[in-house]
């Protein structure tokens, strides 16, 4: 394959039948602002979720048809080579058409195998899976179940002729847990704060280390933490414009009326300070269980470094940084001298990729230094540091200096 061809981003939402994965689709449709198209996968619910997203006004009346896709013959990771294979191959005719493909799995569904399929031949040049996202109910967790109604998740089952494998729910669910590159506690400000955190440890004993789990309401979550489009403006401009969420504090301050109602105000907030340490409020976690990170905020930090680095030196890096400061999403691109291409990097948890898209400005191009340009989110993260640690992956270390 060429590793300069454009590679559509997939995002697969995973979760059990309830678990609010359609209530986090329609908020990300209509809050990205990007080209989406999506394939939906509820069987025994099909025309419900499908109606659900249709109505959200993500794109024009005509389009709808050719960018909402419901697949309605049985559990997805079971029809891959029948259904979803032929669906992805029709929906990349129209690539030059879409920024990006998220697809909603059945709440019966095995994550991996639909995950392997991206690596088959006809779709493996042309698109990338950029994350796993796992919704899990809240409710249902905090009252010791991971599924807040299992008899119609067995009615699902029975429902489904094509269905080939039988996993006890529990089993199921750590498929879907070992599976996700980010964890979404949906009904999160419907918890006291003492069982939200109960709720976060619980599944943090039982995902990948690393792996990000953020409480959210209402399906109300960053797009771009969900999302793998590659900008075209530079990240150190548009990373400081990230729309973020504070659930955390609107959970301690309407927890009281939470229970009468559940249409709460998540106002986004807009922070348009180029370079800036941004400090924008969503949630908290605790990434590996050493720190706790339960009332903090997510920062976005920008920044943009010139030095030497290497597709190598800067992927074993970032993996490094990804670990210590538990970096929830990671963005950017490294333009390296003598290439005209750009290396993008995306990371989601401790998933990266780098690959070469996009074309570096002619001029730059040349035996001078090159530029490195990431947004990076995550809790407390200490600026200095990370400058530090990424300047000193550069070769030799002291050619790398910050950009005001």
């Amino acid at each position: 394959m060429s590793t300069t061809q454009r590679r559509l981003p997939v995002t697969v939402v995973t979760g059990f039948l309830g678990a609010g994965k359609t209530t986090l689709l329609r908020q990300l449709l209509q809050q990205s602002g990007q080209r989406l198209a999506v394939v939906v996968n509820e069987f025994g619910e099909v025309g419900i979720d499908g109606a659900l997203l249709r109505s959200c006004g993500f794109c024009p009346e005509a389009e709808l048809d050719s960018r909402l896709i419901e697949l309605a013959n049985g559990c997805l990771c079971c029809t891959v080579q029948d259904d979803f294979l032929p669906t992805m191959e029709r929906l990349l005719l129209r690539a030059d058409q879409l920024d990006g493909i998220v697809v909603e799995t059945s709440g019966l569904a095995l994550p991996q195998p639909l995950v392997a399929a991206f690596g088959w031949p006809q779709i493996r040049s042309r698109t990338r899976v950029h994350a796993v996202v796992t919704v899990v109910d809240g409710e249902a967790l905090a009252a010791g179940a991971v599924v807040a109604n299992p008899e119609a998740l067995e009615a699902q089952r029975q429902a489904d002729p094509s269905l080939d494998h039988y996993e006890a729910i529990d089993d199921l669910f750590d498929d879907q847990l070992s599976s996700a590159d980010l964890v979404l506690i949906s009904r999160a400000d419907l918890l006291p704060s003492n069982e939200l955190e109960r709720v976060e440890t619980r599944l943090r004993g039982r995902c990948r280390a690393g792996i990000p789990v953020l409480p959210m309401a209402q399906g109300h979550i960053d797009p771009d933490l969900l999302l793998g489009c590659v900008d075209d403006e530079s990240p150190a401009q548009t990373g400081s414009r990230h729309q973020h969420n504070d659930v955390r504090d609107h959970h301690a301050q309407d927890h009281a009326h939470s229970h009468d109602h559940h249409q709460h105000d998540h106002d986004d907030v807009d922070h348009g300070n180029d370079h800036a340490d941004d400090r924008d409020h969503v949630v908290g976690h605790d990434h590996d269980g050493a720190h706790d990170h339960s009332h903090v905020p997510i920062e976005s930090v920008a920044m943009t470094l010139r030095g030497r680095w290497s597709q190598a030196q800067l992927e074993t890096g970032l993996r490094h940084l990804i670990a210590e400061h538990g970096l929830i999403r990671a963005k950017g691109w490294l333009a390296m001298a003598g290439k005209q291409r750009l290396l993008q990097v995306q990371a989601v948890g401790p998933r990266l990729q780098c690959w070469y898209e996009g074309q570096r400005n002619p001029e730059t191009a040349d035996d001078g230094p090159g530029e490195l340009q990431l947004v990076l989110l995550g809790f407390q993260l200490d600026r200095n540091r990370l400058e530090q640690q990424l300047t000193a992956m550069a070769e030799p270390p002291v050619a790398a200096a910050k950009v005001n």
